[in-house]
């Protein structure tokens, strides 16, 4: 009965914080309940906006405040902080305020293996979407990667994997994952969270609160529960861990057995063996048969914009991780790097008022050059000045770098910095490096 009344939305009224793809997903949930929202948005043409029902009010331009307070439920988007003014007055009311993963969580009757981390997320989600998929398993992808959560509930399947971010945690409190994992906590987002890496690491930890199995990352402390390992934890790890590199990093082993070669494996990259192993936990947390969830690891080729090989020509590759949106995304990439010449390595953007020390000693020796463009190229400059040009744009840093190759020589963009100061997103600005490395190679 308790549960009943907990998804009845039918006499409340209910205001959606933000419109796009995952605010249009909850004005659907709420129209086939019968419920019709109030939407509004900061942004004064919304993405989305012309698709709303006529019947469905939208205010746009800015918050609205007497809607906020009048309401029963408000639904926010994982881009609008609680801290909002607006919506900690509404709190402060005695206004619920959820997001759509509480949502969908409420509504969800299959299994749910929930993925977050700063870096590696989108990798180990569609891995272990794959490998439900390679066993026959109805599986439902979706989350902060691809379609939004509560679009899965239009079918039926047998389990769901979603990969969520911070901001979608901060506003979900019925989870109950068969398997949830924190695959590693870096500098991210530190806009949002102006008391530091401890409350963006608080916000990814409720992933495990009532989480059945949690998934470990062995070289970061980080990633465990708030109150340490315990005995729901399975771990991962290069050298260490339930899951890890064994026989000098090229067996994926499981309990000291060696169960794949990297060399079978089509993902290249230490980062990229951590995040398989991570998967293959998952996996096994809920029972998908190992057999089919290691040819998924042989079969699956990475998503694109990840260390994504883009164009090689006289002996020079071109890769593409514009994905590395943060610092610790761009040391996974420099992690374990081996090449014969020299490394060109492009960062910049916008830094999300990051720390880029970290980078330091992955810069270090005389097989290096770095190219710093964007809103925080400077700043990343400084990190090793004797290696560095700064450029305006990503484009003059690659016409420069172009005719400096030679075989053996790598081009890699991994930013460390969001693209949104000279890009529409992640996906723009590897598409024009892609581009331009056809052109220029």
């Amino acid at each position: 009965m308790a549960e009943r009344l907990m998804t009845e939305y039918r006499d409340k009224k209910v205001v959606i914080v933000g419109l796009g793809m995952t605010g249009l997903s909850c004005v659907d949930f709420f129209m086939t309940r019968g419920v019709i929202p109030r939407v509004m948005d900061t942004r004064i043409i919304p993405p989305g906006s012309d698709k709303l029902p006529d019947e469905v009010e939208c205010h746009t331009g800015g918050l609205n405040t007497p809607w906020l307070m009048a309401a029963d439920l408000i639904v926010a988007s994982p881009g609008v902080a609680l801290a909002t003014p607006e919506l900690q007055a509404a709190a402060e009311a005695g206004v619920e305020i959820v997001g759509d993963i509480e949502l969908f969580c409420r509504e969800a009757t299959a299994p749910i293996v929930a993925i977050t981390g700063s870096n590696g997320k989108s990798t180990v989600t569609t891995l272990v979407g794959e490998m439900a998929k390679a066993a026959g398993w109805q599986v439902g992808v979706g989350g902060n990667i691809g379609v939004p959560a509560l679009e899965l509930l239009k079918q039926p399947y047998q389990l769901y994997v979603l990969e969520l971010s911070s901001f979608q945690l901060e506003t979900t409190y019925s989870l109950k994952a068969a398997a949830a994992t924190v695959l590693n906590v870096t500098e991210d987002h530190m806009v949002r969270y102006p008391e530091g890496l401890s409350q963006y690491r608080a916000a990814k930890l409720r992933i495990y609160h009532q989480a059945k199995i949690c998934v470990v990352n062995e070289q970061d402390a980080l990633t465990l529960p708030e109150t340490g390992k315990d005995s729901r934890c399975i771990s991962f790890g290069v050298d260490s861990g339930d899951y890890r590199l064994g026989s000098e990093h090229q067996q994926l082993m499981v309990n000291q057995h060696p169960v794949l070669a990297i060399g079978d494996m089509r993902l290249s990259g230490q980062h990229n063996y951590m995040n398989s192993l991570a998967a293959l936990a998952l996996a096994d947390a809920v029972d998908i048969p190992r057999a089919a969830s290691l040819q998924a690891l042989r079969t699956c080729t990475g998503l694109a914009h990840r260390f994504q090989t883009v164009h090689i020509r006289k002996g020079v590759r071109w890769i593409n991780d514009s994905k590395a949106t943060n610092v610790g995304s761009t040391q996974a990439a420099l992690s374990g790097l081996k090449l014969e010449g020299t490394l060109y390595l492009l960062v910049g953007g916008d830094g999300k008022a990051a720390d880029f020390s970290p980078l330091k000693p992955y810069l270090s020796g005389d097989n290096i050059r770095l190219y710093c463009f964007g809103r925080d190229g400077q700043q990343l400059a400084t990190l090793r000045p004797d290696i560095s040009t700064l450029t305006e744009t990503m484009e003059q840093a690659m016409r420069d770098i172009a005719n400096k190759l030679v075989s053996g020589d790598m081009v890699l963009l991994s930013p460390a910095c969001a693209s949104f100061d000279q890009f529409n997103g992640f996906e723009q600005r590897g598409h024009e490096f892609a581009r331009l490395a056809e052109e220029l190679g």
